[in-house]
Formats: structure tokens, sequence, C-alpha cells
């Protein structure tokens, strides 16, 4: 018996019938679940077009954003928006440039429409919205920031493709540095602990990332350590961090910290947090990172030995790269829980990030009693699932980069 044509095993209607109506049964699920998902849907759409009143979002949306950060100083904000843009393009560019030059990837002339359809292609969800966002603004002022930020990363990606080789070394030096002049640039108008909104859980996460991934791979290289006391004494850190409730562990900084350590000496609420959720990030960093040491063959590390490599060598040049590599999935999904778990931080330490935001603009004399939580969880949850879509975006990007996976 021949077997149909390719363009009949190809149309819709064979697809829905081999994959959605093959039985009976699979197809009263696929109508139930097709009536569910309408269902919600349409409810969605309604809630959004019609029902909801964002009027509490409009009005409040530099407390989402910014928290109390002092009117007077928001040019600073949007100064450092626009540098880290640039920063970022400039980097983009140098690395784009390295990889072509490698044969790794198809090289395109420079130009702006290039630049701007790579951003679109690469970071549309995060773009559309920013547009969402700018749209409740009343000010000229965030269209001015974001439009100065998007012309510099064109321009800054631009000029990184073009730039020499040898100064790529310098640029990556600087845009190393530029983060810790920017938060510093910040503080000096306005201390961490004044910082709220969006931009104190983007700070948590970011300098909490940043901390925890050194010390997770240095825990995980202690727990496989020949010593015994240095392997005791990562692996009964790990254990007794990862054994302990994050809320906990942010209770007890914000309270107990007070009983051993005087008012005035305490480091601030910001700075705690930072502090407990690196060391909880990095405990199960460094698990992840076991895992993927764990999984490389004996093989790769005999062989490096064989070829005279140093114990050092043999670590940081051959089996950390390929385990770091084999687990970029884990280390992102916990890089995407950091993030989401900086909520907690307003729960137990009293700071005033997105969360809390959301929660305490519905008390307000205008919105109070009107039952508008609905609204502004909303947007706060958007707004991480944004942050935390475009993190998992970048990760997938990556891997296939890398070819995890592909042998």
């Amino acid at each position: 018996m021949s077997s149909p044509p390719i363009a009949a095993r190809q149309s819709p209607l064979g697809w829905a019938r081999r994959n959605l109506f093959r039985s009976r049964w699979d197809a009263a699920v696929t109508v139930v679940a097709a009536v569910l998902v309408g269902y919600a849907v349409v409810r969605a759409v309604r809630f959004v077009f019609v029902t909801g009143r964002w009027e509490i979002v409009r009005v409040n949306l530099k407390l989402l954003m910014v928290g109390r950060f002092p009117d007077q100083h928001l040019l600073r904000v949007s100064v450092a928006v626009v540098v880290a843009a640039g920063v970022g393009g400039l980097v983009a560019g140098c690395l784009h440039r390295r990889q072509a030059d490698a044969g790794r990837l198809v090289w395109r002339p420079p130009g702006a429409v290039w630049a701007i359809r790579a951003f679109v292609a690469r970071s549309w969800p995060l773009l559309l919205v920013t547009l969402l966002v700018l749209s409740l603004t009343s000010t000229p002022g965030p269209w001015v920031t974001a439009g100065a930020a998007l012309a510099a990363l064109v321009v800054a990606r631009l000029l990184g493709t073009r730039l020499p080789k040898q100064l790529h070394a310098v640029i990556f030096v600087g845009a190393a540095l530029a983060p810790f002049l920017l938060v510093w640039y910040l503080a000096d108008a306005v201390g961490w602990d004044g910082w709220g909104g969006l931009m104190l859980n983007v700070f948590i996460a970011v300098t909490s990332i940043v901390l925890c991934f050194p010390l997770g791979v240095l825990a995980a290289l202690g727990r496989r350590s020949s010593m015994p006391v240095v392997r005791g004494l990562s692996t009964v850190t790990i254990e007794l961090v990862r054994g302990a409730p994050l809320f906990v562990l942010l209770l007890m900084a914000n309270v107990a910290l007070g009983f051993f350590v005087p008012p005035d000496q305490a480091p601030g609420r910001v700075a705690r947090a930072i502090v407990v959720f690196t060391i909880f990030t990095a405990a199960y960093l460094a698990e992840i990172v076991r895992g993927g040491l764990q999984s490389l063959p004996p093989g790769q590390e005999e062989a490096a030995k064989a070829l005279g490599l140093s114990p050092v060598r043999v670590t940081f040049l051959v089996v950390l790269p390929q385990a770091l590599r084999n687990v970029i999935p884990a280390q992102v999904g916990q890089f995407i829980s950091l993030f989401k778990d900086t909520t907690l931080a307003g729960a137990a330490m009293t700071l005033f990030e997105l969360l809390q935001v959301g929660q305490s603009v519905t008390a307000q004399g205008p919105f109070a009693g009107q039952a508008l939580l609905p609204e502004a969880f909303a947007f706060v949850g958007l707004l991480f699932w944004t942050g935390a879509y475009t993190m998992s975006r970048e990760s997938q990007r990556l891997e296939r980069r890398l070819g995890v996976g592909q042998r």
C-alpha cells in the first residue's frame, strides 16, 4: 500500500487528526482542553482590556519602578540606564566580532538596521513590556531615557564590531568595573536602604548572582577536594545552608543580628539581604556544579594529566569549563529562582521592593477598599515574568551556541 503524498501528510488537518483526534479519548481530551483554554483566554483578555482598572498602576508607576527614590535624583537613574545599555552594547559588539573572526558566526556588515534587528529579535519580550510601561507614563522623561538607552545600545554595538582586538581586553575590564561605578553613583545620592521597587529587586538579584557564582564553584570544588578538612567544611556548610528555609535566614539576618552586633555597626538591611541570598544560592549552585563535575568521564582528567598539566590547570582549563557548560540550564534556573525570591526580602526585612509596593498602593486613599489587588499583582507578575523569561531565552541562546546536549 503506497504512503499518502507529502502534502497530505503535512497538512494541518492531517496533523490534527494524527495528534489530537487519533481516538475518541484523544478527541474528548482535546475538546475539553480547548474549552478550558478558550475560557481562560477570554477571561484574561476581558480583564486586561475591559474590566481591569489600571489607574492604580498609572498613578503609582514611579513607586513600582524605583520606589521612593527622590525626584531630584531620578536623572542619576536615567544616566545609569543609558550607560549600562552602552556598556552592554559595546561588549556584545566585541564578542560578536571575536566569534565571527573565529568562524563561529557568519559575519554581517555593521549597520544600524542590522544592530536594531538583532536587538529586536533577541529581546522582543523585554521590548514589548518596556513599551507597555512607557505607555503608562505621563511625563516625557522615561521616553527620553528609553530612546537614549536604545541609541547608546545600537551605537555601542556598531562601535564594538569595528574596534581592533587589541582594545577588547581594556573594554572587558572596563565593563567589569562599570556596575560598581554605577552603583556607587546611585548610592552617592540615596543609600541602598532608600531604594525600592523593581530597581531594588534587580539590584539584589544581580549583585547576589555575581557574588554567589564564584562562591558556589569554590564550594563545589571544596566538596570534591582530597583534603579532609576542606571537604568536611564545604560539606557541612552546604548542607546546613540548604537545610534552612530562605525566609528564616532572612528573618535571622533582620532580627537576630542585632543580638550579636551593635546597631550602629550592623550593615544595612539591603546588605544583609544580599549576603543571605548570596550564601543561600551559592549552596544550591555548589550542588549543581558538583553534578556537572561528576558528569564528566574520568578520561578527560586523565588525558589532561598525561599531557603534564598541573592539578590547578586541569581543573580550571579542562574539567571546570566542561562541567559548567553541561549544567547551564540548572544554573540559570537557580538564578531565575533567586530573582523571584527577592520578594521575600520585603516580607522578612520590610524592604520596599516591588511586591511590597504592589500590595501597599492598594491601601492608598483613592484606591482603598476597591479590591484592586488583581490589577496591582498582575502588573508585578508581568515584570517578574519578563525578567525570568529574558533570562531563560538568553540561557537557551547560550546553550545553542555552546552546543549543550549535542555531540
